[in-house]
This record gives C-alpha cells, structure tokens and sequence, in this order.
C-alpha cells in the first residue's frame, strides 16, 4: 500500500500510523471489552474493516504503515505507539507485558526515520496517544490515569513535550484509555463522556472548555466508541454513531463519517486507536 493523497490533488495536512490487521487477535484479556471474545476475531473481516478506514484516511490524509509483528497482536492499535510532537516521539511504557513487546519496534520505527526518541522510565507507564491528546485550540495537552498510564508521567511529559499537561482521572474501567472517551477536535471544540471521568476531572473540563464549544455524548454513542474518532478538518471518522451525535456534531461544523470497526471493537478499540497522527507541531 502506498501513501495516500486527497482527491484535490493538494498534498493532505495531516500524517498518520497505521499497521496492517496481519496478525491481530485477541489472544488475551488486558480490558473488559476482551471478555468473551478470546481466538474470535474473523481476520479476513477485520482486514476488510481495516482496509476501508485506511481507504477513507488516504482520501483526506498521508498515512504511513508500520510492519506487524507476529508477536505483537495489538500492535494494529498504533495510537497507543508513544506520543509524537515535532520530531520528538516518546516511546510508550505498557502497563500489561502483554503489550510490551511492541515498544522496540516502535522505537526502531521513528528512529529509523530520524525522530528523536526517548523512553519513558521502567516503573511509569505512560500509553502514549491512548492517553495523551492534544488540545486543538490551544497548546495544553490532556492526560489521563485512572487504568493504564499513571500520573507520574505527567511530569515527564511535560518537560520532553514542551506543552502543559492538564491531567484527567478515568473511573470506568469500559473507557480505560483517554481516547475511548474524549476527542479535541479542530477548532478549538470537544466531543467527550462525561461519565467516564471522576468529578473533578469534568469540572476541570468544563472550566476549560467553554459549553459552546463541548458537546457531552450519550452513553449508547460512547459503547460504540464514537469518542475514538480521527478528525481531519471537518470531517470525523468513527465506527458507528446514533442520530443525536451526528447531529449534534453537525451543528458544530462537522461532518461524520461511519466506517464500521466491529472486529476491532472485540479488542477495545475503534478508529482513533487504529491511528497516530504524525504532525503533531
């Protein structure tokens, strides 16, 4: 597969990771999405699935492919890769060993292509773009705990990224990662569910994101992971999304675009986690 270009023949803004469904599973149990469905997955649907958000991204978007590894079956959840800024990439440190066979060849990716790229140190784990998003009206970067990446991070990340770090506590276990559950979107706005998050983090929230510019999602949008979106200009690409969510993003200026990701959603994860962007600046 090569790299993408938007149909105006203008070369796309916006770069993204991605890696090929070869090999992906669910081969263990590390979230509650998992339960039930150990050895399920129909890969030739999952690669169906996957090929159609990869043909929707390359319409509007770059996007560059990491090689799977037989050993690394979720590594198709490339937003969990690390943290990107500029040319800086923080390598994740999975909390699950089950995952942790994919921090080498992440690194070896972006170094291989010139970025500088750190590691986080052994005892903090910090899951990347799962739990790291910045905010696209501003300069601040949202973090959560609660799951898999601890608030010690925090500090680290901050320093290596240059960017304040507004830190936010997940409390359900369903939305274990930041990005299951909240999406800056471009211009400034936010889709997110509240419910996923402990008092403070949504008065923190809506202390910095005026209401004109969040819209809060119900939970029946949530469970089918409609936060875990990639947002290219106007448009936002999700799984799936009631009439209420499209609506309502509609009125922010968005278009939605549905892109089935069930085989994915067996594992915990939908479009954005299937993603890392590589333009962060």
């Amino acid at each position: 597969m090569n790299p993408g270009r938007a149909k105006t023949g203008v070369r796309p803004k916006h770069v993204f990771l991605m890696c090929p469904p070869e090999y992906f599973t669910v081969a263990y149990i590390i979230n509650p999405w998992m339960h039930g469905n150990l050895r399920r997955i129909d890969n030739a649907v999952a690669r169906q699935q996957w090929r159609s958000l990869y043909d929707h991204l390359t319409d509007i978007a770059n996007v560059r492919l990491v090689l799977p590894q037989p050993s690394s079956p979720d590594m198709v959840f490339t937003a969990n890769a690390g943290l990107v800024k500029g040319s800086r990439f923080i390598v994740s440190r999975f909390r699950y060993p089950e995952r942790q066979n994919e921090e080498p060849y992440f690194a070896d990716w972006f170094q291989d292509r010139g970025y500088e790229v750190s590691m986080m140190p052994r005892d903090v784990p910090f899951e990347g773009a799962g739990d790291a998003l910045f905010d696209r009206g501003g300069q601040c970067l949202w973090m959560a705990h609660g799951h898999r990446s601890i608030p010690a991070a925090r500090e680290i990340v901050a320093e290596r990224v240059k960017s304040e770090v507004e830190v936010l506590k997940l409390v359900d276990q369903r939305f274990y990662h930041l990005d299951t559950c909240f999406c800056p979107l471009e211009g400034g706005k936010l889709i997110y569910y509240p419910a996923a998050f402990d008092a403070a983090s949504q008065t923190t929230i809506e202390k910095l994101v005026p209401a004109h510019r969040r819209f809060a999602i119900a939970e029946a949008d949530a469970l089918q992971f409609a936060c875990n979106a990639v947002n290219v200009g106007k448009a936002v690409v999700v799984n799936r999304a009631g009439k209420d969510f499209v609506e309502g993003l509609g009125k922010l200026g968005y278009e939605v675009v549905q892109t089935p990701l069930s085989e994915f959603m067996k594992a915990g994860g939908s479009a954005k986690c299937l993603t890392l962007r590589l333009d962060e600046k």
